[in-house]
């Protein structure tokens, strides 16, 4: 069972004065939607697979036998890798009616990520695919087993290709176990899922979550947005990602409703998988919806029909993109949050047009919102400072790390983003900026001295600095400001086939090198990011007035 967790013992009596927090768990709704909805549809991919409340509530119920086979009791981990599938569903309910934590984590994970990730979490048991997009996760899992001390069973998903070893399949366990009967001894304080959310320092931060934060955050989600039981969420983010998982999976459970995966990206299957399920709705970063509104643009005899909300996160909305969503019939609005503090700012869809991209929101309702200076003291409305959120849908603290979790929140419960930001006396928010050395590339936060480090022993790569560049789809890009160590200027294709090499993850790869005489620097030896963000917007012009 995970403890120390960090809640302020005031907020906490407030929330649960409030309603904000009750004694029902997630097991608790799950049960009540599946008894009362057996027959509707909860979930379905783009793979084919379509599973009622009542299908997901029986193949869970089986797989949660085998956890308890496997050992697993109230406050064990469960890590799980899987891409958008339905069987997702499937395996998440499993945990909650055993009580375990749920620790989704992204398919794009290699073995040291795995290793690392499960490691710290003590996981008991993982469940990961035995092969999808030509990756090979049971030979990738089997390889750092035995570097997990804690991890005791392994079970595949054999949904793309067989088993190859003797590893026990989910189909196998589906179709041998009996029903789980008992109900797990837990408490809605009780931590239920731990997401991996990008770190300043180069390693990965666990950030811990209750029943009652996630329950909160997705009812005064679905609430702000007024979405009803007849609404079909489409989503295409992963899955271990709160956008996927809370808003893409647990919100339309909570409302009785269904959801659609897709497994791969695509605008022109996008529009076709939409149309055919009649999707209401959907999230994800800016990617997702560029490329939708190119294509319908591209192809004008081609719409979207039922498509009427789309919430944007991961980087600010400009107005532009506002509109041109607007003249196919979809309301675009921003939203905004972390992993921490997901989501807390919104636009309201009957703003979405009169606001026209110039907020990132307003709270939702129980959420407090705060723009402070260095010291942590209130700045004036119009005065840009840092963006700071307290409220009933808060994480409680980073996985074994006083320390990171008391930089990151305070005593009074107060969570301090690191982004920059200004508020108006109406309380509306706008973005505007980022403390933090974090590059948002589609919605996924990259960090820049991650990447740094890196390209340390890159040959002729001396002193260097990654930023984020500029993109119209991705809202930027990873860019690295390098000095040349002898006077060789390798080109963006070596410099990635030597991270390559070296097994580095493709995500942490520059997409743009540029050189440069010197790295500017402060007195104190930290890099003058913002400088080289000018000096990259020079070069930008440049290059563009010349062609």
């Amino acid at each position: 069972m995970i403890t120390n967790l960090k809640i302020n013992p005031k907020q906490k009596a407030l929330y649960y004065e409030k309603g904000y927090w009750t004694n029902q768990t997630l097991n608790d709704i799950w049960i009540e939607q599946a008894k009362g909805n057996p027959q509707a549809e909860y979930i379905s991919d783009d793979q084919g697979l379509r599973l009622t409340y009542q299908a997901v509530d029986d193949q869970a119920s089986r797989l949660a036998s085998w956890f308890v086979e496997q050992g697993i009791q109230a406050g064990d981990v469960v890590s799980f890798q899987i891409p958008n599938w339905a069987e997702f569903a499937v395996v998440y309910v499993a945990c909650l009616k055993v009580g375990a934590v749920m620790h989704p984590l992204s398919r794009t994970f290699n073995e040291k990520d795995l290793a690392y990730d499960m490691g710290k979490a003590g996981t008991k048991v993982f469940i990961c695919p035995t092969i999808s997009r030509k990756i090979n996760y049971e030979t990738q899992i089997q390889n750092i087993a035995p570097s997990i001390p804690s991890l005791q069973s392994i079970a595949l998903l054999d949904k793309q290709a067989p088993a190859t070893s003797k590893l026990i399949t989910v189909s196998q366990i589906v179709q041998n176990y009996k029903p789980i009967k008992t109900k797990p001894n837990i408490s809605a304080d009780d931590v239920a899922c731990i997401l991996t959310t990008s770190g300043t320092t180069g390693k990965s931060k666990e950030a811990l979550l209750t029943h009652n934060n996630i329950i909160f955050s997705e009812r005064s989600f679905v609430a702000g947005l007024k979405r009803t039981k007849n609404d079909v969420m489409f989503m295409p983010s992963p899955l271990n990602h709160a956008t996927g998982f809370f808003h893409g999976i647990i919100a339309p459970m909570i409302l009785g409703g269904r959801t659609v995966l897709q497994q791969e990206f695509n605008a022109k299957d996008t529009v076709s998988l939409v149309n055919t399920e009649k999707a209401t709705w959907s999230m994800g970063a800016t990617p997702f919806i560029y490329d939708i509104l190119k294509y319908l643009e591209q192809n004008e005899n081609t719409r979207i029909e039922t498509l009427k909300l789309y919430l944007c996160g991961g980087a600010p909305v400009p107005s532009s993109l506002v509109q041109r969503a607007w003249k196919n019939g979809i309301l675009l609005c921003e939203i905004y949050g972390s992993t921490e503090s997901c989501p807390h700012i919104y636009v309201p869809p009957e703003h979405c047009l009169n606001w026209n991209g110039e907020w990132s929101g307003i709270p939702f309702e129980g959420i407090e919102v705060r723009v402070v200076d260095e010291n942590h003291n209130e700045v004036p409305f119009g005065t840009r400072g840092e963006e700071a959120s307290r409220g009933p849908h808060q994480f409680v603290g980073y996985l074994n790390e006083p320390e990171r979790t008391a930089r990151a929140l305070d005593n009074e419960g107060w969570f301090y983003s690191g982004d920059l930001c200004f508020q108006n006396e109406e309380s509306r928010i706008r973005i505007s900026g980022r403390k933090k050395e974090i590059i948002i590339r589609g919605g996924e936060n990259i960090c820049s001295q991650e990447v740094d480090e890196h390209l340390s022993d890159c040959p002729s790569i001396g002193q260097h600095a990654t930023i984020g560049m500029p993109d119209e789809r991705l809202g930027e890009r990873i860019c690295t400001f390098a000095v040349s160590s002898d006077g060789v200027f390798p080109t963006i294709s070596e410099i990635t086939a030597h991270l390559a090499e070296k097994g580095v993850p493709k995500r942490l790869w520059p997409e743009r090198i540029e050189y440069i005489d010197a790295i500017p620097i402060t007195s104190s030896g930290k890099v003058r990011r913002f400088l080289l963000a000018e000096e990259l917007a020079r070069r930008i012009k440049k290059s563009s007035s010349v062609l």
